[in-house]
């Protein structure tokens, strides 16, 4: 008997960095000494502050149902955050809280989305962007920043990419999986044509405290017209290492918010009610952990964009946030290596995994081919590690491996 699934659940791909970060450990866990450049969540453990302000929400018994989009504490200290950063003045019921940025994005678009509708999505793009499009009945429409323009697209892109059906832009600042960020310049020429157009602005800022050079801009604060136009998304996993906590928030116009209120009372109830107290405890305490990491990730960034740079057939610009390096492979491409050759970035990966036991990213999943993408979001000695063994398999010294017990340890 053959077993049915839906047409929209067989059209949706796995999300790529998430299996291969699960290869990664499934890997670890053999014994085998691959190296991971995967994952993307942050390499340091939740501060103890808030970590303690869920064990006392327990100890509480705050262990009932919330509102759906979220308790008033959370949400007042969302708006308390959005006006320290941003200048911005939001009420609780511009507020939703959700299960992580990814639920946020969902809700997202299935809020503004009706079937056929188009979300124009600039590449190299996260990876659960278009699949995310299609399960609302949307359909992506890609427009591809050049890595000459340091991956970000242009507004004659935009302008040209818009059509009747356009619904939404999705703008995520600083990138994943490029690292880059758009100035208050380009900003302000994308919003002004989001307005000409009445379009929304799904505004990705999930990294926004991650930016090394220069300053991040919110795009809701350069003016009244974009500011209603623009959905704010973000969470707490990236700046204060609480992947597995999954709280995000979504800032929009309260029309919006009370849908997507509405869908979520009925998708999921409310999101974790201990994981919301300890949300608070981040949002209003010790921020100290953001600097220690940011000090953290400059170092490693460097260092790693300066070895791949010096390697022979690759390169890389340098990201300005978030933790990721998007590494030029295509000098290495088409090429035979070790007797096979190898003709995408998705081919060269799994060559290098085999062989040299390093876990990367190829860039197909994110809307690109001919880039890998590398997290730096891992120690040293790993980032150390993994690329002289990358350096080494191009230079094909890789038909008999000896590892030492550094190595081994990595």
């Amino acid at each position: 008997m053959e077993l049915k699934i839906s047409k929209k659940a067989s059209a949706i791909s796995p999300s790529p960095t998430l299996a291969i970060d699960s290869k990664f450990k499934e890997m670890k866990k053999e014994g085998i000494p691959v190296v991971g450049f995967g994952a993307g969540e942050p390499d340091f453990n939740t501060p103890e502050n808030i970590k303690n302000a869920g064990i006392e929400a327990i100890k509480n018994n705050i262990t009932k149902y919330t509102p759906a989009s979220g308790t008033l504490e959370l949400k007042a200290a969302v708006c308390q955050k959005l006006k320290r950063d941003t200048g911005l003045e939001y009420s609780t019921s511009n507020i939703v809280i959700s299960n992580g940025g990814k639920h946020s994005l969902t809700n997202t678009f299935t809020c503004i989305c009706d079937p056929g509708d188009e979300v124009i999505l600039p590449a190299p793009y996260w990876v659960s962007y278009p699949e995310m499009i299609k399960l609302a009945d949307a359909v992506p429409v890609i427009i591809e920043g050049a890595e000459e323009n340091n991956f970000k697209f242009t507004a004659e892109q935009l302008e040209s990419a818009i059509t009747p059906k356009t619904r939404a832009l999705v703008l995520n600042t600083p990138s994943n999986p490029t690292g880059m960020v758009y100035t208050k310049d380009e900003l302000e020429k994308i919003a002004e044509i989001a307005v000409k157009n009445n379009i929304y602005i799904i505004f990705d800022e999930i990294y926004e405290k991650l930016v090394y050079e220069g300053e991040h801009t919110n795009i809701a604060t350069l003016g009244d017209e974009i500011r209603d136009l623009t959905i704010i998304v973000n969470g707490l996993a990236k700046t204060y290492a609480m992947t597995g906590w999954r709280i995000g928030f979504v800032a929009a116009n309260k029309k919006l918010a009370k849908a997507m209120g509405n869908i979520q009372s009925h998708a999921t109830s409310n999101p974790n009610s201990i994981a919301q107290a300890a949300a608070v405890e981040a949002l209003n305490g010790d921020q100290s952990i953001i600097e220690t990491m940011k000090k953290t990730y400059i170092e490693r960034r460097d260092y790693m964009v300066d070895k791949i740079n010096s390697i022979d057939g690759l390169s890389c610009k340098t990201p300005h946030g978030a933790f990721y390096v998007f590494m030029n492979v295509k000098d290495v491409l088409n090429k035979e290596h070790y007797g096979k050759m190898i003709n995408t970035a998705n081919e060269l990966c799994q060559d290098i995994l085999d062989r040299a036991l390093v876990a990367l990213v190829p860039s197909e999943g994110f809307g690109v081919d001919g880039y890998v993408r590398l997290s730096y979001a891992t120690s040293m000695d790993t980032i150390k590690t993994g690329l002289d063994r990358i350096e080494k398999y191009l230079k094909g010294e890789f038909n008999e491996v000896e590892y030492s017990d550094n190595e081994l340890n990595a």
